[in-house]
């Protein structure tokens, strides 16, 4: 009898605490979750492809690892095609906080943005864009100067992007030599206008993506160099059908950066994220920019274009004839105390390791 009113009583202890602590449970609020607001910039439109993945890739996939937790979500404003600031403008907008986060196009800011140069300086050396994006983002974090040169922009550099497989040469009318190009005006963007310097009488005519078309099919130039992924989107075909395959190299073009302002404010579970889904973005935007190259190539050929291959005599005379754009960028960055000859060569052993280059850049360079 003794026993079994112990046994009751134990029964009915625990019972009590079962049903304190499920009371407990249910009047216990769960942790509020935080809401943070970002605001993204790109001057370019939503179809460019590095626009179209931060929507469909590089935000979901934020999302996602943030919901993990679940301490905090994020409400997005994407803001492209000129609504905010143009394709030239995003530096300039995220410095003054028009936006948190924001993908530069590099090539619009040489001046302020000098060592991102560092691929364009380098033609003819690798067609490869993950190769070149992994090898931009490692000098990023082994040198201290492309993450200052984002610092000097209230900016925090997350990386790089290559969202071109290779630099091609559009034309109105068939060519097939650097002799061909004699004379001729020649649309690029950034540091790439300097590789029709050594070409007699050539010109390099400066302007953007949105504008190559207008350019062509007015004939303020003859030609354009970008790649068959953008002459694709921009249906450059219809006024350029012409392609020469130069394969003059993969470019960083694009930087994912945050305003510092904005970034310094963000909990360090958020700032962890981003970062890892940069890196995926970066690896991504190189996947797709190899994978679409031949899609691309076959598309234009689908739309009317014609494609002629240059060949290996007259790209090597194309390259020895440009000047030498790398040591004079290198002894830019030497002569302002920046590591510009050793930037250049560490780049280049990644990128040229178990290869010849077309050209040896580092010849330049002082010993």
């Amino acid at each position: 009898m003794f026993y079994d009113d112990m046994t009751r009583g134990t029964k009915l202890g625990a019972g009590l605490i079962g049903s304190l602590i499920a009371g407990l449970a249910a009047t216990t609020p769960a942790l509020a979750q935080e809401t943070i607001r970002i605001n993204v910039l790109d001057g370019y439109p939503a179809r460019a492809m590095w626009v179209q993945e931060f929507t469909e890739f590089f935000i979901p996939e934020v999302d996602k690892r943030l919901a993990e937790t679940g301490a905090y979500q994020i409400e997005w404003n994407e803001s492209y095609g000129g609504t905010v600031v143009k394709p030239g403008g995003v530096l300039e907008g995220l410095r003054l906080g028009l936006g948190d986060l924001g993908i530069v196009t590099t090539i619009f800011h040489s001046s302020k943005l000098p060592s991102q140069a560092i691929a364009a300086v380098t033609p003819f050396v690798s067609s490869d864009a993950r190769a070149t994006a992994r090898a931009v983002d490692e000098i990023a974090h082994e040198f201290p100067t492309m993450q200052e040169e984002f610092a000097a922009q209230n900016q925090v550099y997350l990386t790089t992007g290559v969202v071109l497989d290779t630099y091609q040469l559009f034309s109105a009318e068939k060519v097939e030599t650097v002799s061909d190009l004699e004379g001729a005006k020649i649309a690029g963007a950034g540091m790439n206008l300097r590789y029709v310097e050594g070409i007699e009488g050539a010109a390099g005519v400066r302007g953007g993506l949105t504008d190559f078309y207008n350019m062509l099919q007015t004939g303020l130039v003859n030609h354009a160099m970008l790649w068959p992924e953008a002459a694709e989107t921009f249906k450059i075909s219809e006024v350029a059908p012409f392609m020469l395959a130069v394969d003059l190299g993969a470019v960083n073009t694009k930087t994912l950066s945050a305003n510092a302002d904005f970034w310094n404010g963000l909990p360090e579970e958020v700032q962890g994220v981003i970062e890892e889904v940069a890196v995926a973005y970066r690896d991504r935007l190189a996947d797709i920019a190899m994978d679409r190259a031949a899609e691309a190539r076959q598309a234009f050929t689908d739309a009317g274009g014609t494609i002629v291959e240059m060949s290996a005599e007259q790209r090597t005379a194309w390259a020895n004839s440009m000047p030498d754009i790398a040591a004079e960028w290198a002894a830019e960055l030497d002569n302002a105390g920046k590591p510009g000859s050793d930037m250049l060569r560490a780049y280049l052993d990644k990128q040229t390791a178990g290869s010849e280059a077309l050209r040896d850049w580092t010849a330049g360079l002082p010993q």
